[in-house]
């Protein structure tokens, strides 16, 4: 009898990676996804952070990371659940505190966002952006005083810093919006013309100052303004675009007026390969 043949199954090799390791690679993939959130590849990231924070689950800002990504595609709920994460990681970090409060205003959720907000604050003070997010919540809430405070101490703050100062534009711009839906059309004017005597290039306090002045009567002025801003970005001529940007309902109803001119509804035919928007 022939004697029988020992066979073994083969077993692949595995690779023991220690922890450090492992961390170190997730720390790569987050930086990777970063670079990818830069050039809004959300899709492309996503996948890459979510990996990230598996790998390095102990590194608060791969977190921060994947909260970021998820709402930068809208999925707010588990945004807030990797910003949480992250926080009880690093519960004193005010970034982690100004990005909940970002998740919470995109949802509406104007009174929560201010909790963050100020929250935030009370750990970073200065921070300027926070400010002007803060400044934002109020606004929603047409708690008017407080959200014009807040914008000013934005603009305070930008002031500050060298090489920032061109950036207090939009808070100034904003107080604008907010002066007009209370009724001061004269300072929402005077406002939007500060803010574009720092930005000359700023389409939408150049809108907003068009629309203000063509509703004081100067129309020859409002739509030769008009007309400057959307060639700079046609995107003023929609209203929901508008809405987006925070104008309320008194600057948006008159912002219909003037889109509606032949005037400018000749400019928008020349500047746009797509039809001109609908008006609402």
């Amino acid at each position: 009898m022939p004697k029988p043949v020992s066979a073994q199954a083969f077993l692949p090799y595995t690779p023991q990676l220690e922890s450090a390791e492992l961390e170190q690679t997730g720390v790569s993939l987050a930086q990777e996804a970063a670079q990818l959130e830069q050039f809004q590849q959300y899709e492309l990231a996503l996948p890459r952070a979510q990996l990230a924070t598996q790998l390095a689950p102990k590194k608060y800002q791969t977190w921060i990371l994947l909260g970021i990504l998820y709402m930068r595609v809208q999925k707010f709920d588990q945004g807030i659940a990797a910003l949480q994460q992250a926080q009880t990681l690093a519960p004193d970090n005010a970034d982690i505190r100004f990005f909940l409060g970002e998740v919470h205003f995109r949802q509406a959720q104007y009174d929560k966002a201010i909790e963050q907000l100020q929250a935030g604050l009370k750990i970073k003070p200065d921070t300027p952006g926070a400010l002007f997010d803060l400044g934002n919540a109020f606004y929603k809430l047409g708690k008017f005083q407080d959200a014009i405070a807040h914008y000013e101490k934005a603009v305070a703050q930008y002031e500050k810093v060298k090489g920032q100062e061109k950036d207090r534009w939009p808070a100034i711009n904003n107080i604008g919006l907010v002066k007009y839906e209370m009724g001061d059309t004269d300072g929402a004017i005077r406002r939007w013309r500060e803010a574009v005597s720092i930005e000359a290039k700023a389409a939408e306090p150049m809108m907003a100052l068009a629309i203000g002045l063509y509703s004081k009567g100067d129309r020859e002025q409002g739509l030769a303004i008009a007309e400057a801003a959307l060639r700079i970005d046609k995107r003023y001529a929609g209203i929901d675009f508008l809405k987006e940007n925070l104008w309320g309902d008194r600057l948006i109803a008159e912002a219909k007026k003037l889109l509606a001119t032949p005037r400018i509804q000749a400019t928008l035919a020349q500047l746009q390969d797509a039809p001109v928007p609908e008006m609402p």
